[in-house]
């Protein structure tokens, strides 16, 4: 059995379950189950390469001794384990053992797990096809791998799921153009479920990570936050998934409740890959962690200002904004004046509002910049849907290669060698001043279309209505010519 077979035939066993309602709730079942089976795999490979590894799961709740066996616990007495037994005692997980991290990772994850499945019958056989999958071949966690991702996609099932996911494509251009290096801090304040940090451990695996000493580097240097728990419990199996092995770095809370001042020297960053939530509206207080210029509750404006102030001088960060930050005023043009000032905000790409259906259809934009040197020029590059295609969509969705032709266009290390084209144009800071820092700028090049002299669409609209008139009343004329008969 395939595991694309084995992860179907999952789902369909827990749509039967009366406690499982909907998609947030099977994929939040699904994450803690593969999450412990995952572990369970990485610990028996970490056992093999030392004597002296401690699995941070005790050891009547390692998977291989509660779940492995395909005739162990069912029925009620599987309920009363995992409800009564498993739960509390990897929600309370002692921290002051040996590895600390690692424990810290379970006890994170199911601190707002649950058990929603009713039918312990239900819930063996769950175990037993989640038993058919082997993490530690290669071949099954990259099978799975693109299982997971598929997993993800469900969740614009799962509520407003637009706030913590970004199409693979989107995520694949930004992390290629900032292009991290192992070693290099890499922080998503808004991690959502790792989409991000995938790409760039991806980047950096094909790319620049050549011996054992590299891979440990890149690992050191990931940060990563995330508020919500299902995206939080989804990233960080997602990390384990893709062979960290301490994923603690993904941290479960919000970034904004922290006060701004208190983000110090030793907090900076090389680099930041993020796509904030934004539409929303931050709690009561949030904003008051902020200075006064830039107190607001609306989430992007926020995760902007502190953004800018993460990175250390010659940072780089690539961040996807509304459309609505770039021409709102008051405590947006304040930002992206501070942004203008404190970093060389080198490309904005505009992207049609398609790109994120079906979570959102509003403008969204890429903004690229370096911190370190005020801006001289922005660069523009409006992103067009595919010729023969109106709009993307859940069936036709953005593909990396449909951004090749900005990638191509985008120039050297140093962005060098650029020029206008019917896709590109630059603006001069000076420019952007002079309009009120307001950044929708729209493409000069592009020719409005001629709908025609008005007064000789007004005569047609009346011509259209003439007729209209009177096929109406040659109805209306045979209708009652009938009803008289």
């Amino acid at each position: 059995m395939t595991v694309r077979t084995t992860v179907k035939s999952i789902q369909d066993i827990m749509r039967k379950d009366a406690g499982v309602d909907g998609d947030a709730q099977r994929i939040s079942q699904l994450c803690w189950l593969f999450f412990l089976k995952i572990i369970d795999d990485q610990d028996q490979e970490l056992e093999l390469d030392s004597e002296d590894y401690l699995s941070p799961v005790p050891y009547r709740f390692q998977w291989r001794n509660w779940a492995a066996d395909p005739e162990g616990m069912t029925g009620d007495t599987l309920l009363a384990f995992v409800n009564d037994d498993l739960f509390p005692a990897l929600k309370s997980l002692s921290l002051d053992g040996r590895n600390r991290a690692r424990c810290q990772v379970v006890r994170s994850v199911f601190e707002d797990a649950y058990n929603y499945m009713k039918s312990g019958q239900l819930l063996r056989q769950v175990i037993n096809k989640i038993n058919l999958i082997d993490f530690n071949t290669l071949a099954d966690r990259q099978h799975f791998g693109e299982i997971y991702e598929q997993i993800l996609n469900d969740l614009q099932s799962a509520g407003n799921a637009g706030e913590y996911y970004t199409p693979r494509a989107v995520t694949a251009f930004m992390v290629d153009r900032i292009d991290p290096k192992p070693g290099e801090t890499l922080f998503d304040p808004a991690c959502g479920t790792g989409g991000f940090l995938t790409c760039a451990i991806r980047h950096m695996r094909d790319r620049s990570v050549h011996k054992p000493e590299d891979e440990a580097r890149m690992q050191a240097a990931l940060r990563a936050v995330e508020k919500k728990p299902l995206p939080h419990m989804l990233a960080v199996t997602n990390m384990l998934l893709h062979g960290i092995a301490d994923a603690s770095f993904v941290k479960h809370n919000n970034t904004l409740a922290r006060p701004y001042i208190s983000w110090g020297q030793a907090d900076r960053v090389d680099i930041v890959l993020t796509n904030p939530p934004f539409g929303g509206k931050e709690e009561d207080g949030i904003e008051s962690n902020f200075p006064q210029a830039w107190r607001t509750r609306e989430t992007a404006d926020l995760f902007l200002a502190l953004i800018i102030r993460l990175l250390k001088p010659g940072g780089r960060a690539a961040v996807v904004l509304p459309d609505g930050s770039l021409f709102g005023e008051g405590v947006k043009t304040r930002l992206k004046e501070h942004l203008m000032e404190e970093c060389n905000l080198h490309t904005i790409v505009r992207l049609p509002n398609s790109v994120f259906r079906p979570y959102a259809s509003i403008g969204t934009n890429l903004l690229f910049f370096e911190k370190g040197a005020p801006t001289r020029d922005i660069w523009f590059w409006e992103h067009q849907v595919p010729e023969g295609q109106k709009a993307y969509s859940m069936t036709k969705p953005i593909r990396l290669e449909h951004l090749a032709d900005c990638a191509d266009w985008w120039g050297g290390p140093h962005r060098e060698g650029r020029v206008e084209t019917e896709r590109a144009w630059k603006v001069s800071a000076e420019d952007v001043k002079a309009r009120g820092y307001n950044l929708d700028i729209k493409n000069p090049h592009t020719v409005a279309e001629d709908h025609g002299d008005p007064e000789a669409l007004l005569k047609d609209l009346s011509a259209a209505e003439a007729d209209v008139a009177a096929i109406r009343d040659q109805l209306k004329a045979i209708l009652t010519e009938a009803l008289t008969r």
